[in-house]
């Protein structure tokens, strides 16, 4: 059995897409008889962060093509013209190549439309998993004018690829009004996002840490228009003063804006991207891991997949978020403290509940391993394509 699996991000690209798709690939290399074609792209999550990998790897049971992208930021027509090069790319690469399914994971849509384009062209089945609603974002994200132009195409594509899937996979529950109220007829399944292998068995002290006159507070991701951290880290800082000192990591469209909204405090920084190993090393310096997204309706829906690995470091989580984010935290994480996105007295207010401490959170880890949950997903898999052949 030949599987074509494509992901805009893969290995050793920083973001959850590639650490999803490489958790998922290593689940399928243990099904015996099973052939993985990855089609994906050569590091470029942050323009600020670069990352070796070879454009071809092949091992006994899986084949990876890194497609080489031009320069790119986090504007729209940057994106576009990235996603363009890949899609190209990608059609020539799986042309002669025969598979017994496509699988795609989209959190921008347009990977679903490759998915489907290739389905489609080929006759074979297709399994899309999805992170994100695209066309209910991008009303919140781009300009009024924007949108009356792009929402209707958007949609359009949607249709087609949602429509082309027999299977859908819904990285969260929020998701499902949506996608079930247009689109009944598909298969659905729920695997979530997880924690991968890296952040297990870290150092955990069960104990409050005492003795310090500053709380480290730390936010490591992407810094846009989602997550908004312009319109509340600022705020925080000046409000906290010198109880707090904030480190942010990342980079993003929105990161000129908080350095301009920073520019007079001292006591936040912000820093570019980091690998893994560097990462886990800022998390665990912490005192408390800090969590945002934008106050726009659609994320009421999502579930972050920040929310998995900062829960796996016993670390209290500082979450500004809504919907379903704020739920999953109030019911499945301990030592988490919620509020409003963007709302600086209810973030004051929810900081005070926090035991500034470390705490093991192993029910969590247990019900939420990546490769648990990978495993279970490399199976419905296999599956599917399995039973679309008989």
């Amino acid at each position: 059995m030949k599987l074509l699996v494509l992901s805009f991000y893969y290995e050793p690209d920083l973001c959850a897409g590639s650490f999803r798709t490489t958790a998922l690939v290593n689940a399928l290399n243990m099904h015996e008889g099973v052939q993985v074609d990855v089609v994906s792209t050569l590091p470029n999550r942050y323009a600020s962060f670069s990352a070796d990998a070879p454009k071809f790897e092949k091992s006994d049971q899986t084949t990876i093509h890194r497609v080489a992208l031009p320069d790119h930021n986090s504007g729209m027509i940057d994106q576009a013209k990235a996603f363009f090069s890949y899609y190209k790319a990608a059609l020539k690469i799986v042309d002669k190549e025969n598979y017994d399914m496509v699988y795609a994971t989209s959190s921008r849509l347009f990977t679903a439309f490759l998915g489907a384009r290739i389905a489609k062209k080929k006759k074979i089945p297709l399994y899309l998993d999805i992170r994100d609603i695209f066309v209910d974002t991008v009303k919140d994200v781009l300009s009024p004018k924007l949108t009356w132009f792009a929402k209707p195409l958007f949609s359009m594509v949607e249709r087609y690829s949602f429509s082309s899937a027999k299977r859908i996979n819904l990285v969260s529950e929020g998701f499902k009004g949506y996608f079930q109220a247009r689109y009944p007829k598909q298969q659905y399944r729920w695997f979530t996002n997880g924690i991968d292998d890296v952040f297990l068995n870290q150092p955990v002290c069960e104990q409050e840490i005492e003795g310090q006159s500053v709380t480290n507070i730390l936010y490591a991701g992407n810094i846009g228009e989602g997550q908004g951290l312009h319109t509340i880290i600022p705020q925080l800082a000046n409000s906290m003063g010198n109880k707090v000192k904030f480190t942010v990591i990342g980079d993003g469209g929105r990161k000129p804006q908080l350095l301009n909204e920073i520019k007079n405090l001292s006591n936040v920084d912000l820093f570019p991207p980091v690998n893994r190993d560097d990462l886990i090393k800022a998390y665990l310096e912490a005192d408390v891991l800090f969590l945002h997204l934008n106050d726009y309706p659609a994320f009421k829906k999502v579930l972050p997949s920040k929310i998995f690995e900062y829960a796996a470091l016993g670390k209290p989580i500082w979450a500004g978020v809504s919907g379903y984010a704020a739920e999953f935290l109030n019911k499945e994480v301990t030592n988490s403290a919620v509020f409003y996105p963007s709302n600086l007295s209810e973030a004051l207010k929810s900081f005070s509940l926090l035991s500034i401490a470390n705490i093991e959170r192993e029910p969590f880890i247990n019900k939420f391993s990546r490769r648990s949950i990978m495993s279970e997903m490399a199976a419905d898999i296999v599956e599917f394509a399995k039973n679309d052949k008989e």
